[in-house]
């Protein structure tokens, strides 16, 4: 297991992909599998950076651990922010236009679209969400 505790800053979700992806490699991962996981950091991630502590910054761990049967890479976010779990919120309609649709939930929608399991959980005064990919 590698873990990364950086700032949540839209800057470092540079520093976040690139650190994930550097497991990714390791394990010899599929570029669609990794582009998968890379646009779902940039979600994720964002995200914490621009609401969990928001107007202020705080920390947030991003864990790595890779799975061996089936071969799975599991990301987890672990931030101390203000309790959301994204999972809560409705899907948007994709079938409706994109001016007919609500603003918001796209990118989580993305999310749980791609990986093979998402899950969140307020532990201990912390947002946990996991994300796995199978490779």
């Amino acid at each position: 297991m590698k873990e990364l505790t950086i700032d949540a800053t839209v800057e470092n979700v540079v520093v976040v992909t690139a650190f994930v992806d550097e497991q990714l490699e390791q394990l010899d991962c599929p570029i669609k599998a990794q582009m998968q996981v890379d646009i779902a950091i940039d979600e994720l991630f964002g995200n914490i950076a621009h609401y969990a502590y928001h107007p202020k910054t705080g920390p947030a761990t991003v864990r790595v651990e890779v799975i061996e049967e089936p071969l799975a890479v599991v990301i987890t976010f672990i931030d101390n922010g203000v309790p959301y779990d994204p999972l809560a919120q409705a899907d948007p309609d994709v079938t409706l236009s994109a001016e007919e649709r609500e603003i918001g939930g796209l990118g989580i929608y993305m999310v749980k679209k791609s990986m093979d399991d998402i899950s969140y959980e307020y532990k201990d005064g912390q947002n946990i969400l996991k994300i796995r990919k199978n490779i």
